[in-house]
């Protein structure tokens, strides 16, 4: 081979990756048909996912795929819509890839993210919601929903219609506003707050944070806080009728509208409370090994 075809040889594979890498790089659009009340199930290893309810029978994905990403698969199996970040098995860590997506605004969705911030607005059907290591934002409009993450953070916004909400983090806060029927709220390390709510049933537990409780308990209905290590406030929103079972070890009670803590023992920093209040038809039960408790109601 002379040294001018070795030339336009090596320019030609240069052309042809430096080609590659652009096509990689730009943004990748796919639109499909969809059922107006069916699933969409997503799947993106790294980077973020936002998802947008709207009007149209459709799904429609604008990606910003990482180099190295094999494809963007967007397929409908029946009323399922599967969009997926298929990346090479041996370095798929390493790939970040943004996804905006349009669907179905009554839809379902199933999210699974490795490494990913995920972001719902104004999809009405019920919520599935993974990711390993990422922060998790969602509106919920009355359908259930379980959200979970090992490392991040959690932040869900209900409209006060009926529904059942699961929120796990592992090592971030949970921060739930306007839910309403039952909500189970649980991280490790990180602070709990359930905000604007009217509850059936409530849980709200955390190893290490502190929580707080600013939410109505309906008649009948049943709180369960606890916590191991960080402080409980609770305030109550409109009357409360209900048995009072509160417990600390090492810290105070603060009741606004009933009897006082007293200790549990002579010899031991705990205190306790219990009482009633109203018919107690509900059932409160409260607890901290270390952190103090306030009880109030507006």
């Amino acid at each position: 081979m002379t040294m001018t075809n070795m030339t336009q040889t090596v320019l030609l594979v240069i052309a042809s990756a430096l080609s590659a890498t652009t096509a990689v790089a730009e943004d990748v659009e796919k639109t499909i048909d969809a059922s107006a009340k069916g699933n969409v199930s997503i799947s993106n290893i790294a980077g973020s996912i936002e998802v947008t309810g709207w009007s149209r029978n459709e799904v429609k994905v604008i990606a910003d795929l990482g180099r190295g990403v094999d494809e963007l698969i967007v397929e409908r199996d029946g009323d399922e819509v599967i969009i997926k970040v298929k990346a090479p098995k041996h370095n798929a860590r390493s790939i970040s890839s943004d996804l905006t997506i349009h669907v179905p605004e009554n839809s379902s969705l199933e999210v699974v993210g490795v490494s990913a911030d995920i972001e719902i607005d104004n999809v009405f059907g019920e919520l599935r919601l993974h990711t390993v290591s990422g922060d998790m934002e969602s509106e919920i409009f009355g359908a259930d929903a379980e959200v979970e993450t090992v490392s991040g953070d959690i932040e869900l916004r209900g409209d006060s219609r009926d529904m059942r909400a699961e929120a796990t983090s592992v090592s971030g806060d949970v921060e739930v506003d306007s839910l309403a029927g039952s909500i189970e709220a649980v991280s490790v390390s990180g602070d709990v707050a359930v905000m604007n709510g009217s509850f059936d049933y409530a849980e709200a537990n955390t190893v290490s944070g502190d929580i707080d409780f600013r939410s109505e308990l309906r008649r009948g209905g049943k709180l369960e806080i606890e916590t191991i290590n960080g402080s409980v406030d609770v305030v109550f929103k409109n009357a409360v009728s209900a048995r009072f079972n509160i417990e600390t070890f090492n810290g105070s009670i603060r009741n606004c509208f009933g009897p006082k803590a007293v200790r549990t023992s002579r010899y031991a920093p705990g205190k306790e409370l219990n009482f009633t209040e109203g018919d107690g038809d509900s059932r409160v039960t409260i607890e901290t090994l270390n952190g103090s408790i306030s009880l109030c109601r507006d």
